[in-house]
């Protein structure tokens, strides 16, 4: 038997409404020898019943309660079998070829790591949601081509972060890296995995011709909320202080202080700032719980590059 070149991983939780354009966009790909792998955590909308029923030749996990983002899709990847892992939100439909694209994007290069697709609006097909995410030194992400014409960002270009929404990875750097760390339980995950990569050498890309219609907030409800943003605001703690050896959190400190007062104010212009500022204080009264990377010499110029990248993408983002 051949073995599975792909496995589509994909989390749902109260998504009945929208995976089955989803999954009916999955199977209308024109790829060979793949997998899905569907994570259900503890849906109560009847999600498990209408996969079982509609989609037995999906693999099906059953969680008994919703253990998050990256717990979720650790399980998939763990169970998979493919040498490339597509991780997939279920509030998606994807276009044309957009596997194929994806795959013929990482393997123009073993030092990708991720491929982020160009993930436009799926209630304004004329607008990007996402074009690749970027980090700053301010310890903000930012989603590149939001809300501008599809039009734009046409080109392939090396990112940050790959959007784990919709993006490709290489199967065999997780043995290396490690796994998406489950402490965050969702937000931010992507960008702490990616920037644990650079950290090894890897790198993201951004694909243009990967196209993935998605529906923005689909499953947490709405773009700014209590949930989201106590998590986000946890989560933006925990990547610099998991990520960066002390020297460098001392050099971006200042830097960092001053992201979170501007997103503090904007979080209180929403009627917001108490719930982001107790994401931060629940961040940093966790810090003992989260496992920091080892600095390593050898790394060095990976470092140096990556404090570059946050530099650059930080007067990028004010100018740009």
């Amino acid at each position: 038997m051949e073995a599975t070149q792909i496995s589509i991983v994909i989390p749902n939780f109260n998504g009945i409404k929208f995976i089955k354009e989803c999954l009916n966009s999955v199977k209308n790909q024109k790829i060979s020898y793949y997998e899905v792998i569907i994570i259900d955590n503890a849906s109560t909308d009847g999600s498990v019943e209408y996969l079982k029923h509609n989609y037995p030749e999906f693999i099906l996990i059953e969680n008994k309660e919703n253990l998050g983002f990256a717990a979720a899709v650790n399980q998939g990847i763990k169970l998979s079998n493919g040498e490339y892992i597509f991780l997939l939100n279920n509030d998606t439909e994807l276009g044309v070829k957009c596997i194929s694209n994806l795959i013929n994007c990482i393997e123009k290069d073993e030092t990708i790591f991720g491929v982020s697709s160009k993930m436009i609006q799926f209630q304004d097909r004329n607008h990007i949601d996402d074009a690749g995410d970027e980090y700053t030194i301010l310890g903000w992400t930012h989603k590149v081509g939001n809300n501008k014409s599809t039009k734009l960002y046409y080109s392939e270009r090396e990112i940050f972060s790959a959007c784990a929404g919709a993006a490709l990875y290489r199967r065999n750097v997780f043995d290396i890296i490690g796994y998406f760390d489950e402490k965050f339980f969702a937000y931010m995950e992507d960008v702490d995995i990616s920037y644990r990569a650079r950290i090894y050498g890897f790198k993201c890309v951004y694909c243009p011709d990967a196209v993935v219609y998605h529906r923005v907030s689909a499953t947490s409800g709405s773009k700014y909320n209590s949930f989201k943003i106590k998590l986000a605001a946890r989560n933006n703690v925990y990547v610099p202080y998991k990520n960066m050896p002390w020297p460098q959190l001392a050099f971006n400190f200042v830097f960092l202080i001053m992201g979170f007062l501007i997103k503090y104010l904007f979080f209180l212009k929403k009627g917001h700032g108490n719930d982001y500022i107790t994401g931060l204080k629940e961040g940093l009264n966790s810090l003992d719980k989260i496992e920091k990377i080892k600095y390593k010499n050898g790394r060095l110029t990976n470092y140096l590059l990556i404090e570059w990248i946050l530099i650059k993408n930080t007067i990028k983002s004010i100018y740009f």
